[in-house]
């Protein structure tokens, strides 16, 4: 067995792990650490996690706790996973940050983008980046990998096959996604309580979002070539999901039945990634690891609209953490990981 812990395990990504470390053959969950919430018991917070997870109780993370464990899982907000990485290693086998701090490869990003500079920069190149589809090859026996969350996860799975086969411009892309309200976060805010979310759908973070520049680094590595992105979240009045739709110029007339060709020559045999014919849905992929993908070609105005849906908090979070940590213990890469969404 693998042992685990999970830092950072009182938040939504934190017991998302909890529960698919539940159910998979190889990992076992030893650690549970929580701050705000050390000393309760995990099916206290979580009543879902009782039957797997007991009288387990959150505990105060320690460098020391993390002593002998064969993988880690970091769930913490941004800028601390930095403070907290460079204890972790030689003490376990494997980290896996779901957070942004190690996803971006150029320090000079994180002042611009976050506000702050990274405190670790002579990491940021030991860290793998976790998209299986796209950079499987650099994540077997990685001993440290970066994560990327729902917006970047979908956006490029979605773009990632039109960019590489070279059918849409490099520029003048643009990405409008939205998101459930689990996104957010489990702590309280005033922007996402049920009386500001319910029956409301609203942009955010216009022209400046955070996650711009991870979803433009990771589809230059995929092109070859510069990529710039208009990127728009949106927050949508559901617990889980995501739906991006992006817009791009072809290089050269196509057509749909041609994207949909090419959408499934590229993912052929990828076991999350299904190429749907209609427009794909977040409730299909609720609880699943997998990604619903699928692109239009308009003749009338001259677009291709590319489309992924997928859950936030697995597909674009801990299951794809999951994924992950599959590839760099040796596992089969599926392993523990559900296919199939939950309906209704």
């Amino acid at each position: 067995m693998t042992s685990v812990g999970i830092i950072g395990a009182s938040g939504y990504t934190g017991a998302e792990l909890l529960r698919l470390c539940a159910s998979h053959p190889r990992f076992e969950a030893k650690l549970a650490t929580g701050d705000s919430q050390a000393g309760a018991r995990v099916s206290d917070l979580y009543p879902s996690l009782a039957g797997a997870y007991g009288d387990t109780v959150f505990e105060r993370y320690d460098p020391a706790v993390v002593d002998g464990l064969d993988l880690v899982f970091l769930g913490l907000p941004h800028g601390e996973s930095q403070a907290i990485v460079p204890d972790l290693t030689g003490r376990v086998g494997c980290v896996v940050d779901l957070a942004a701090d190690f996803r971006l490869s150029d320090p000079a990003l994180y002042p611009e983008w976050y506000g702050e500079a990274h405190t670790q920069p002579a990491l940021l190149t030991a860290f793998a980046y976790g998209l299986p589809e796209l950079f499987r090859d650099s994540l077997r026996g990685a001993s440290l990998v970066a994560a990327p969350g729902c917006y970047v996860t979908a956006a490029a799975l979605a773009l990632a096959p039109l960019l590489r086969a070279g059918v849409v411009e490099p520029t003048g892309i643009v990405v409008d996604a939205a998101s459930g309200v689990s996104g957010a976060g489990r702590a309280p805010k005033a922007t996402t309580t049920f009386c500001t979310v319910d029956e409301d759908f609203t942009a955010y973070g216009l022209l400046g979002h955070r996650h711009t520049p991870e979803i433009e680094q990771t589809l230059t590595n995929v092109a070859g070539q510069s990529v710039q992105v208009l990127f728009t979240p949106h927050l949508a009045p559901m617990n889980r999901g995501i739906l991006a739709t992006c817009y791009a110029r072809p290089t050269a007339p196509t057509t749909t039945a041609d994207l949909l060709v090419l959408l499934r020559e590229a993912w052929a045999g990828e076991p999350f990634v299904v190429v749907t014919d209609g427009p794909p849905s977040t409730k299909a992929t609720l609880g699943s690891n997998s990604v619903h993908v699928t692109a239009v070609a308009d003749p009338r105005t001259g677009w291709v609209v590319a489309l992924a849906a997928l859950d936030n908090l697995v597909k674009g979070a801990s299951g794809q953490a999951v994924q992950c940590a599959n590839l760099m213990t040796g596992q089969p890469e599926p392993t523990g990981l559900p296919v199939a969404g939950v309906f209704p």
